[in-house]
């Protein structure tokens, strides 16, 4: 019980993410612009050492490795089935990004995102607090580049800035429910998280190579270029100390 009340505090913290549109408003576009494409690297790393350096791990503690990386690989087809036929992409640059001309077609592919993060941290909490707080902070540094992006892609759309926030947030407590589904799913179905980590790691690698890095090459500037892999390093090196703190 314990465990699960843990996983839906975590799960309300990722969905609050969805609140830090309006903070880009505060901010003066270059400013903005900085900090984000230093978090796009922080979050680039992230996830790769969230992949590598935790969910594979664990996974391959519970399954062998030809099971495991076969699910990695469907779990990155199936982000690019989903990007690819359902136009769901992660835009970094507010009120730059064309495809996501139809907000509500973005809200849905956001709802159907932040589920899937539940389900993950559901399952995460399962195997135990320690494992599901860095599996949370993973997704976190992930969500606020996105959740930004998401803000001012409504904003862009026609939506008030009062309704975009509304909408997000909504769009963001899926999380919740995706949470407690995959808490119940793990807790139930023998094996059910030593499938989805590796399925979801696949999932992180492919928004990191296919949607992350390519954004950080779109700069030519040597000194942007260069913090922003110090803070794809940093992203990654991160993962692996939280990984050796100890669980108690």
């Amino acid at each position: 019980m314990v465990n699960f009340m843990w996983s839906l505090v975590a799960s309300i913290a990722v969905s609050l993410i969805s609140l830090i549109g309006i903070f880009s408003l505060l901010l003066k576009e270059k400013l903005l612009d900085k900090i984000l494409f230093l978090l796009i690297g922080f979050s680039a790393g992230g996830l790769i050492g969230g992949a590598f350096l935790h969910l594979l791990p664990e996974a391959l503690e519970q399954s062998t490795a030809s099971t495991v990386f076969l699910y990695v690989i469907f779990g990155f087809i199936f982000f690019f089935i989903l990007e690819r036929y359902l136009h769901w992409r992660h835009c970094h640059k507010e009120g730059r990004c064309d495809i996501h001309a139809f907000t509500y077609l973005n809200l849905i592919g956001d709802g159907i995102h932040n589920f899937g993060d539940g389900l993950v941290i559901g399952s995460s909490f399962v195997l135990g607090i320690h494992f599901g707080i860095i599996t949370t902070l993973v997704i976190i540094f992930h969500e606020i580049p996105q959740e930004i992006g998401d803000f001012g892609v409504l904003v862009y759309g026609g939506f008030s800035k009062a309704k975009a926030l509304f909408y997000n947030f909504i769009s963001a407590t899926t999380c919740i429910l995706g949470t407690a589904l995959g808490y119940k799913l793990s807790t139930n179905i023998n094996d059910f998280s030593a499938y989805l980590l590796p399925f979801i790691a696949g999932g992180f690698i492919y928004v990191a190579a296919c949607d992350l890095i390519p954004e950080l090459h779109k700069d030519p500037d040597l000194k942007k270029s260069t913090s922003s892999f110090v803070a794809f390093v940093c992203g990654i090196l991160f993962i692996y100390l939280a990984r050796l703190l100890p669980a108690h």
